[in-house]
């Protein structure tokens, strides 16, 4: 009897697990969502205009501003 104990155990920690991860990917999904700019030169992504900014200027000091961001 002791193995059908430790078969409800694993199955418990099994969907403690699924929570989890399908927690996880939703959290993932939102912070993708949230990156909403696009840097033109690069193709990375930034959450606000501010940091746009501060990307385009460190990153590529030799190009000129974008438009979207010469009002920031």
């Amino acid at each position: 009897m002791a193995r059908g104990q430790q078969k409800i155990q694993s199955q418990q920690k099994n969907a403690e697990k699924l929570a989890k991860s399908k927690k996880g990917t939703s959290q993932k999904k939102a912070a993708q969502n949230a990156l909403v700019h696009t840097c033109t030169v690069c193709k990375s992504q930034m959450p606000d205009p501010k940091t746009y900014k501060q990307h385009f200027e460190s990153k590529h000091p030799k190009n000129d501003l974008p438009d979207c961001l010469k009002e920031v």
